[in-house]
């Protein structure tokens, strides 16, 4: 590394004596040394701007991004990674050009001092000198000339601009000050020459060319509306009211010694997913759950019993707290395991980390392509799932996993509420004998609301069928008036869109549903055994790499198997005929439906007992071996 040091410093020496000889005037020389450095980092500065361009044109989708997803940061960084990695940008890449300018600074230090003869400091010869007020001047001249013009600089905030500013007027008063004078100049020459390039390299490359600033403009307007938004509904944000509650709870779970299962769930409403496997542990024992929720208004705490022990730990508390868990078993079904805030113990290394899904879609597709690495067990949920899992362990000879063949809570409750509700209905007469076709959408970018909605309902509403929309409640709650203005604009159809969540009758008693790329689909058809029509809008993949295995995803298998699925540009043409196959044909009969669920999902209505069983085996299991 020194010898290249001493290459670099030495090239820069004779370049300033190569500019000293041509004029015989230090001062002179090191501004002709300047401008011909920025001459030869002129291919630096072109990449510089090329990538400035690409970051604020990629700013309306980013905005849009913010907007949609405001208040769940890991969609955010999931849609802007995918984002990213299709503009090919690196926000790191930004770094080069400063590591450049800081390596070059250093180097003109020792070349003035061994080229030149501008080697006074002005802080130890005494007396202020005109270079670090130069300095000073031209830094500020550069930053105002960038907050202006330049086509990052000026998309940034008022105050990320005036720190900027203040940032490096300050550096080059110390750099005038504590350095030599000839360095003073180099750098006064650098900002005053940087001004002259940017303008240049604007013209070169106009970055109006490239940016719909009308675009930018709009996605922060839609940027600070979300914002509104999400304040206006939580003005109660500031000091923790549940604070004292968590600290207390914190103490509590602590003291607790020798626990032998533990139970975590990130908010209210996850209880489902392990609800069948507590109450059998429960019923067949007397272990103690511990259960961990940071939502303190879970509802999970009306539950506590000498078995069942809930505590709230929020989600920067847990952090820490499963860094000094201590229990036999840790059951989550939260992924990214050690990926990213929550760690495995660092003071207990046996506890075995249980995955339970939340639903029976395939993890390869959905998570991160490492979410599940660092768990010991996965409950799955059917034999895809399992397959996957399995071969990405063995494609790229990772820890073998116990894989239980489990099947799915969320499905085998949906499925008794379903039948329980049929009986009921049984007794009642129904005063609307048409048949229910019920439009469910995800959330995501390009969704049926976004891309396809009113073509769709411009057919159904000439059929038969009653046409029931219920969006999903995150699009409500950012757009509620678009779905005002649909439902306006099609009452006079009989269309309803649902905006009531509080019960889930609209989707069991729904004769077919119709969705693009949502996990409810599954859920629906495999708990009501009733077709689904998917709509082909653009495919969530969290997992770029998916293909990597050649299991096939679940979510992509089965699309044409528990119904049908039709290409947006078709549905003007088809979609009739195919609601209408869907909803007579015997391929997808209730016996068909049965059929595949049997297939695809492990040990239906016995999800909650397999689970069990297998916790309390483990749990037996490393009580004889402690013995």
């Amino acid at each position: 590394m020194e010898v290249i040091t001493n290459a670099v410093i030495d090239g820069l020496v004779w370049l300033i004596n190569l500019c000293h000889g041509f004029c015989h005037n230090y001062w002179i020389a090191i501004f002709i040394f300047t401008f011909l450095t920025k001459v030869i980092l002129l291919p630096l500065s072109v990449w510089v701007q090329k990538n400035s361009i690409k970051t604020v044109r990629m700013q309306p989708e980013l905005n849009h991004i913010k907007a949609t997803y405001l208040g769940n940061q890991e969609i955010i960084s999931e849609e802007q990674y995918k984002l990213f990695k299709k503009e090919k940008y690196s926000p790191f890449a930004d770094l080069i050009p400063l590591f450049a300018q800081l390596a070059l600074l250093m180097g003109v230090v020792e070349a003035v001092k061994r080229g030149t003869d501008l080697t006074d400091i002005p802080v130890k010869t005494g007396g202020i000198t005109l270079i670090p007020l130069l300095a000073a001047l031209s830094a500020f001249f550069m930053c105002y000339v960038q907050n202006k013009i330049n086509v990052l600089q000026s998309e940034q905030s008022k105050w990320n601009q005036y720190g900027t500013m203040a940032f490096s007027v300050l550096l080059s008063l110390y750099l005038g000050f504590f350095v030599s004078i000839g360095v003073g100049f180099y750098w006064s020459c650098s900002n005053i020459l940087s001004v002259v390039q940017l303008v240049l390299l604007n013209i070169w490359i106009n970055p109006k060319h490239y940016v719909d600033y009308d675009a930018l403009e709009k996605s922060k307007e839609e940027l600070q509306k979300a914002k509104e938004f999400m304040s206006a509904g939580h003005k109660e944000e500031g000091k923790n009211p549940y604070r004292s509650r968590e600290k207390a709870d914190y103490k509590k779970f602590l003291k607790v010694m020798n626990k032998k299962v533990v139970f975590y769930s990130e908010k209210n409403g996850f209880y489902k997913y392990y609800q069948n496997i507590i109450e059998e542990i429960i019923r067949r024992t007397n272990i103690v759950v511990h259960y961990i929720t940071s939502d303190p208004l879970d509802e999970v705490f009306e539950l506590e019993s000498e078995q069942f022990k809930p505590y709230y730990i929020g989600s920067n508390r847990m952090i820490v707290l499963m860094m000094k868990m201590e229990t036999d078993i840790m059951v989550m079904t939260t992924p990214d395991l050690e990926n990213f805030q929550l760690k495995r113990s660092y003071v207990q290394k046996d506890i075995e980390y249980i995955y339970v899904p939340h639903d029976v879609n395939s993890s390869n597709l959905t998570f991160h392509k490492n979410a599940l690495d660092h768990f010991d067990t996965i409950f799955t949920s059917g034999f895809k799932n399992k397959a996957e899992i399995a071969e990405r362990e063995q494609k790229f000879n990772l820890p073998v996993k116990t894989l239980v063949e489990w099947g799915s809570g969320v499905i085998d409750n949906m499925t008794r509420d379903y039948e329980a509700m049929i009986k009921e209905e049984a007794d009642r007469s129904r005063e609307d004998s048409r048949k229910t076709v019920l439009i469910a959408p995800s959330w995501q970018k390009d969704n049926i609301l976004d891309s396809c909605i009113e073509e769709m309902l411009d057919q159904l509403v000439t059929t038969k069928y009653h046409i029931i929309v219920r969006p999903h409640p995150q699009y409500v709650r950012h757009f509620e008036g678009r779905i005002d203005a649909l439902a306006a604009k099609y009452e006079k159809y009989g269309v309803v869109f649902q905006k009531d969540f509080s019960s889930n009758k609209t989707v069991y008693m729904a004769d077919l549903l119709v969705t693009d790329w949502s996990s409810i689909s599954l859920e629906y058809a495999f708990s009501t055994l009733k077709p689904v029509l998917f709509i082909n809008t653009p495919m969530k993949i969290v997992n770029p790499d998916y293909q990597e295995l050649t299991t096939v995803p679940i979510d992509i298998e089965l699309r044409d198997k528990v119904g049908i699925s039709l290409a947006v540009e078709s549905i003007k043409s088809e979609i009739i005929r195919v609601v209408d196959k869907l909803l007579q044909d015997e391929q997808f009969s209730k016996d068909s439906m049965r059929r595949l669920k049997e297939e695809y999902i492990y040990h239906t209505g016995e999800s909650g007992r397999i689970g069990a069983k297998y916790i309390i085996d483990q749990l037996v299991n490393r009580t004889k071996k402690a013995e």
